[in-house]
């Protein structure tokens, strides 16, 4: 249980830390040497361009490349990200949202947190092999996100300030130096792992390091943000959303992998990582469209807030799970 108690520590350290600080500022206790703003973006720009980058391109230079079952890996993660958002929008009728809410409801259903908490999570949980195989899930994340979920959202909203539709999605996807970092990080940790160059001995205590503070970052950047609202009038939306994230996705997502022989290669570590990245909570990043494009902001902070809390007994019960598979 070690394992789980320094995720947990990690996610809660992080976060916690990003929110006191907004409180004192905002109280004016404390006095940045920049804005909020440009502290928060900084630190994710950090992260994703610099940090996570180098740990994805070490554990890729020394993963296995003979599995030929990997080549599904992206498409599991797309597909987790697709039908977690429609079966969100499949239970917006019953229970009765708007336009604006169901909008916003899809987003939580279909944005995942994968890079701040899931990755972490599969290096700690699974060691540097497995963790090797998170940028390969969320190969298509981005693209997914960008030319499905913001327009869908949009489409939901009454007004939106950003258009275009999924061709200006798609344009987005391949200019967004964050993308292109991530794909250049993993063809470098490619041609590395082809080349036969041995990869230094230091990479596994690095990426122990990096990994972490990766996500750090990540979840302080993400605290300096939080803002709560009461979750008593979002009870049934929040349960909702945690039955799709915790319980339909892994189910489809596991027994997919399973069927496709995940479990019978790399001692299993392939369907272990799918089982984790399937059932992360939702992604701060599901913020975004209703912020832009005035949908029901409230429900979406409201699911992302319960879904991350829910991690005290997910990660317990992940760790459980992945013993046995």
């Amino acid at each position: 249980m070690d394992k789980v108690l320094f995720s947990l520590t990690v996610i809660v350290t992080g976060l916690g830390l990003g929110w006191l600080v907004r409180m004192a500022v905002d109280a004016g206790r404390l006095n940045l040497p920049v804005d909020m703003p440009r502290l928060r973006v900084g630190l994710q720009k950090a992260a994703l361009l610099w940090v996570l980058p180098l740990t994805y391109c070490g554990a890729i230079w020394n993963l296995s490349l003979g599995d030929v079952e990997l080549v599904a890996m992206p498409f599991v993660g797309a597909s987790v990200f697709l039908l977690g958002g429609f079966l969100a929008l499949a239970a917006a009728r019953p229970l009765g949202l708007s336009a604006r809410q169901t909008g916003a409801f899809y987003c939580c259903g279909s944005f995942t947190n994968i890079g701040a908490i899931g990755a972490m999570v599969c290096h700690t949980f699974l060691g540097e092999a497995a963790f090797a195989l998170v940028p390969a899930y969320k190969l298509f994340e981005e693209i997914v996100y960008f030319s499905f979920g913001f327009p869908l959202a949009r489409a939901y909203a009454e007004g939106g300030r950003q258009g275009g539709g999924a061709m200006a999605g798609l344009r987005r996807v391949v200019t967004d130096p964050f993308i292109i970092v991530a794909l250049s990080s993993m063809l470098l940790g490619g041609i590395l792992n082809l080349s036969g160059l041995e990869r230094p001995s230091f990479f596994p205590l690095l990426n122990s390091i990096l990994v972490p503070t990766g996500s750090l970052m990540m979840l302080f950047s993400i605290g300096l943000a939080m803002r709560f609202t009461r979750l008593s009038k979002y009870l049934r939306e929040c349960a909702v959303i945690m039955g799709i994230k915790f319980v339909c996705m892994p189910i489809m997502a596991t027994g997919a992998a399973a069927a496709l022989g995940f479990g019978s290669i790399m001692g299993g570590a392939p369907l272990k990582v799918v089982l984790i990245l399937s059932s992360m909570p939702v992604a701060f990043t599901a913020l975004i469209p209703p912020s832009i494009y005035d949908l029901d902001i409230d429900l979406a902070n409201a699911c992302w807030f319960a879904s991350t809390l829910a991690l005290i007994v997910v990660l317990p019960t992940l760790y459980w799970l992945t013993g046995l598979l």
